[in-house]
């Protein structure tokens, strides 16, 4: 072709790329996501979001007489295009037509989907042009509020977020920051409270609408109380903007001054955010926040993307869908409870849950928190993260999880799978061994470490659960390959099927009597050290000795022949063991499974990579069969499962 143009797919132009998508495809089939911030886009709006939208500026906005047209006069090209030339638009640039009719269509859209009872869609003014939903919140600070005036919003701690007053952030930066929070026998919202703050403090702008609240806040006492003291009414409901549209949260919009919203939580739309007033007035302030205040040009394949997910929200499916949400993340608590575990706030009437992870396990008094817990659920392919809770002192030592239902609703799962999943996540972490160390800075740090057996179990567990759920959330389908960082998915070389594309015809056979592992890494020699009976790390290159691994009771797990190859360790078990032995090295590896009953803080060196290769150039017979001088290096002062 006589141009300049790059063509090809990606896999072509950048295949590190393209693998990395590959691998991050297959991840989000692997695990279950309850991240309360996250869902999965579908894929009509992932589509709109890769399109040639993507290529213009069109810094400005649409002509303002397109406010309030219909789709159908929206869609109307015969006429928008004479329209256009006579009159143009508020763009600093031209060629934005066709982008004019995508951002008015979807402001119309938004519109009709969040129109309050009693009020028309032409009453709504939206702003979708924010690229994040920090961006909106912060464009109604720049229209609303001055440097210095006074702000309120919930404690963080409690579950406000960031931009409701973080001293990190530019709103605890240049607004006076006052707190309300939630009663610390209920756990949940006072007004009366939170009217006498208001009474005295007297902010300019009061914010409803939280991160990790799982509760509706009753936006008509807000309302009351804003009145009262002169004050903005800010609703955020970034998290809750689906559960909005379909009754299944209270709409603030026509009660609250101005209300924002993320649009890829439960709203499943692309990544960005929405601004809507009922105020024309309040919405010229804050268009002239979002640009040219804010930010420059909007990204006009997101907006088409918002455009697409407000669509979807008015479908019955839609509807149907948060329906079983808000009932899975009851099920979820219910779950919890009847584990022992204490769910903060009580219970929620949203997507998310908050369960105290100190109520789960202590250990000599050390309570088990919750940046270590998310960090155990992860490895049993759950995805959560840590959060405060009232009570908690500081953001560095939250003492929490949350857990969001809408990304596992979207794959299908609903109430009897909740509570499986609050018993997996609870039956590991009851394992718990919690306790305390000093770093090298003098940081006290909490760390815990589990059971290995009730780690691999619950892995399992929720592994059914995936396969149970069947779609990736990216093409409604499994991906074609397997996941290969996910430390408990093990292959023991004997899988054999007459129809590869079909996991239920796969049988297992007996192929060999010796599977093989490598172990590799900087830390490969002292971990090998530290792991087998034998010594290790006496073996010169090319090297073979025979050894065992030990359960850290001292029960024999599995004879090996481990072998030196210079760069690497390369080790021969039992086909049997296989499964075993390479999740105990895995689960090592990371670091967060019980080795030694006695000493919590003993660490294993690592991390290592642990692969499964083939078994060629060992013999069988090579196999230690007891627990005697060749196989077991007696002058060794430490190795797992060595007796006191």
């Amino acid at each position: 072709m006589n141009d300049f143009l790059v063509r090809g797919t990606l896999a072509e132009v950048d295949p590190a790329i393209a693998q990395l998508i590959q691998h991050e495809q297959a991840h989000q089939f692997a695990k279950l996501i309850m991240i309360a911030s996250e869902s999965t886009a579908p894929a009509a709006v992932r589509e709109a979001e890769g399109s040639v939208l993507q290529n213009l500026y069109a810094e400005g906005y649409p002509h303002a007489d397109m406010h309030g047209q219909t789709e159908a006069q929206l869609l109307d090209y015969d006429w928008q295009m004479p329209f256009f030339r006579r009159y143009a638009d508020r763009r600093y640039y031209r060629g934005a037509e066709y982008n004019n009719v995508l951002e008015a269509l979807c402001q119309r859209r938004g519109a009709e989907a969040f129109c309050p009872p009693g009020m028309t869609p032409e009453q709504l003014f939206l702003n979708v042009q924010p690229l994040s939903g920090a961006n909106a919140n912060t464009a109604v600070y720049e229209a609303l509020v001055n440097q210095g005036d006074t702000v309120m919003g919930l404690n963080l701690l409690h579950g406000g977020h960031l931009t409701h007053g973080s001293p990190v952030n530019h709103s605890g930066k240049h607004q006076r920051i006052v707190f309300y929070g939630v009663d610390e026998k209920t756990e949940r919202l006072d007004y009366d409270e939170i009217r006498a703050i208001a009474l005295r403090e007297k902010p300019k702008m009061i914010i409803a609408g939280y991160t990790s609240y799982p509760f509706a806040p009753d936006f008509k006492k807000f309302r009351e109380i804003a009145d009262e003291v002169g004050a903005y009414l800010l609703a955020d409901i970034s998290h809750t903007a689906g559960m909005a549209v379909t009754g299944d949260y209270p709409n603030p919009v026509g009660i609250a001054h101005v209300t924002t919203f993320t649009t890829h939580k439960t709203l499943l739309g692309p990544r960005g955010a929405v601004i809507i007033t009922t105020d024309p007035e309040l919405a010229k302030k804050l268009d002239r926040a979002v640009f040219p205040g804010m930010q420059g040009g909007p990204h006009m394949n997101k907006v088409a993307g918002i455009a697409v997910a407000f669509k979807l929200a008015m479908t019955p499916q839609f509807k149907a869908l948060q329906h079983q949400i808000v009932k899975n993340a009851v099920a979820l608590a219910d779950g919890f409870k009847r584990e022992g575990v204490r769910v903060v706030h009580g219970g929620t009437d949203t997507h998310m849950v908050v369960v105290d992870t100190k109520s789960i396990a202590t250990h000599n008094g050390v309570a088990l928190m919750g940046d270590v817990s998310a960090r155990v659920v992860d490895l049993i392919n759950i995805v959560c993260n840590r959060n405060t809770i009232p009570g908690d002192r500081d953001a560095t030592r939250p003492s929490a999880l949350r857990l969001g239902t809408t990304w596992v609703t979207q794959r299908g799962l609903k109430e009897a799978d909740m509570s499986e999943i609050a018993s997996a996540i609870a039956s590991v972490l009851k394992t718990a061994r919690p306790f305390t160390l000093t770093t090298a800075k003098g940081a006290l740090q909490f760390r815990a470490k589990v059971d290995f057996d009730a780690l691999i179990n619950s892995a399992e567990r929720v592994s059914q659960l995936c396969a149970k759920a069947g779609v990736d959330g990216v093409n409604g389908v499994a991906p074609q390959v397997e996941y290969p960082h996910v430390w408990e998915q093990v292959d023991d070389g004997r899988r054999t099927t007459d129809d590869d594309t079909d996991p239920s015809s796969v049988v297992r056979r007996p192929s060999s009597p010796l599977s093989g592992l490598e172990v590799s890494g900087e830390n490969a020699r002292p971990f090998m050290q530290y792991v087998f009976s034998s010594d290790v790390a006496a073996l010169q290159a090319e090297e073979t000795q025979p050894s065992w691994l030990l359960e850290r009771s001292g029960v024999p797990m599995s004879p090996a022949i481990v072998s030196n190859l210079g760069a690497a360790y390369r080790l021969a078990v039992p086909s049997d063991k296989l499964t075993r032995v390479t999740r105990w090295l895995r689960a090592i590896s990371d670091g967060y499974v019980l080795t030694d009953d006695h000493d919590l803080q003993a660490k294993i060196p690592g991390p290592v990579m642990v692969k499964q290769v083939g078994a060629e150039g060992f013999d069988s017979a090579q196999l230690p069969t007891a627990l005697d001088e060749a196989s077991v290096a007696g002058h060794k002062p430490y190795y797992i499962g060595k007796p006191a």
